[in-house]
């Protein structure tokens, strides 16, 4: 029986991995993967814009604006934490011939004229629209400029003028002792770490329903399952085709992570050169992050507890995809069978990602706890601080129960529906199979 097992399992796994599909599908995917993450550099290489410094033609009536306004934008690309760069130019033509100039160019021209009730007034002139985030940053800047001259003008001291328009230091104290400062980095941790790993898992879930559902109803579609069952038991057949399914998935999820791994070093060695673009400065504030929250002292076992959550749940959805399609003749009704299931997978991907907005929440908590969702959603609320890892323990060893429940009347149903043409009365027969004794 074991012989036949293996049998199955392997046949399983070179119909999966020696096609044609399997290998353009992940030729593909990894030209997404790369093209994704290296967007900014294919816009470029085709003559886009994605990279270029905006241009900032400067008028200056007032004789003074000039460096203070450049000095005011340093300064809020600062406090806003980005690095918009600004190549601005000084034109001593009129504002006229200046304008004329500006046709069917992206360059901004800024003019600056004194105003004995405002201090300083100032035009901004374009030929075209200006990015929402760009003109933001211009106006701080312009205002600043403005209070700056005007307390030059109203003869403040110039170093109190300094100490009045230098960037405000800020000393971040937080009341609560249970509370860390460092924790607020994990706003950005569950902004960009957290969805890479909880995005693809996701993704593979949904795969993995799919591909087991159209595999059972395909066999039975074409009345080969009769010929299989013939020679193996149900329970061989059942459980070769979760193996098999299981280790496609994990091997798909792993490729997935070598992609990943391929476009962070072809967007390292031929990306834009800049500050915004460079990989490892990013992997460096990330790691940063990670290491101010003490995330990295966390992340042994981490790690492996994630990684048995999502075994695990994977086992848990191809068991009652497997249950499912057993019970269905054709994808058609498997796709009606199966919405439930869904629907379960989305509520606790989205709740994964919303939940530093249920901090404190009893519910959620329990929420975790749940097996259908709890691989998504424990290792989110144990990153935010919400639950620990006796709660993920839990987790664990509920998951593994509902898998064993799984298993025992699964098998059951499994052994009435595959061999069953008939949709009549189909979740009366599901709970009387349930009943039945035997397996």
């Amino acid at each position: 029986m074991a012989s036949k097992f293996w049998f199955l399992t392997n046949l399983g796994l070179k119909k999966k991995f020696k096609t044609k599909w399997f290998l353009i599908a992940n030729i593909l995917i990894l030209l997404g993967i790369v093209a994704i993450v290296n967007i900014n550099t294919i816009i470029s290489f085709f003559g886009g814009e994605f990279e270029a410094k905006n241009e900032v033609v400067i008028i200056d009536n007032t004789n003074i604006a000039t460096d203070i306004f450049k000095k005011n934008m340093d300064n809020t690309n600062t406090l806003i934490g980005e690095n918009i760069e600004t190549d601005i130019q000084i034109s001593k033509e009129k504002e006229d011939k200046v304008i004329k100039e500006l046709k069917d160019t992206s360059k901004i021209l800024i003019v600056f004229n004194s105003s004995e009730e405002d201090y300083l007034s100032a035009k901004i002139i374009s030929e075209g629209t200006i990015d929402v985030m760009y003109y933001q940053v211009l106006m701080q800047s312009l205002s600043a400029t403005k209070t700056e001259i005007a307390m030059t003008k109203t003869n403040i001291d110039k170093e109190e003028l300094a100490k009045i328009t230098q960037v405000i230091k800020v000393d971040r104290k937080i009341l609560d002792e249970e509370i860390k400062s460092e924790d607020e980095n994990m706003e950005m941790i569950m902004s960009t770490v957290f969805p890479t790993v909880i995005l693809p898992f996701f993704i593979l879930v949904i795969f993995l329903i799919q591909m087991i559902g159209a595999e059972i109803n395909e066999e039975k579609s074409t009345r080969s399952m009769e010929i299989i069952i013939s020679n193996v038991s149900p329970k061989v057949h059942f459980f070769s085709k979760l193996l098999s399914s299981n280790i496609f998935v994990m091997t798909q999820g792993l490729l997935l992570m070598i992609y990943g791994g391929i476009a962070l070093v072809v967007k390292n060695l031929f990306g834009v050169k800049d500050a915004s673009s460079s990989i490892t400065d990013s992997i460096g504030q990330i790691y940063d992050a990670l290491n101010a929250t003490g995330f990295m002292d966390k992340l042994y076992y981490i790690v492996p507890l994630t990684l048995i959550l999502m075994v695990l749940t994977f086992i848990t959805y191809s068991l009652i995809a497997g249950i499912f399609a057993s019970m269905t003749v054709n994808i058609e009704d498997y796709q009606q069978i199966q919405t439930p299931i869904m629907l379960v997978l989305l509520v606790g991907y989205y709740l994964s990602i919303m939940a530093g907005m249920f901090e404190g929440s009893i519910l959620i908590k329990a929420l975790s706890y749940v097996p259908l969702i709890s691989a998504l959603l424990a290792p989110s609320l144990f990153m935010i601080g919400q639950i620990g890892i006796i709660d993920i323990t839990i987790s664990i060893i509920l998951l593994l129960l509902f898998n064993m429940v799984l298993i025992k009347y699964g098998l059951r149903i499994y052994k009435v529906g595959i061999l069953n043409y008939s949709t009549d009365k189909m979740w009366k027969k599901i709970f009387k199979a349930a009943k039945t004794k035997e397996i």
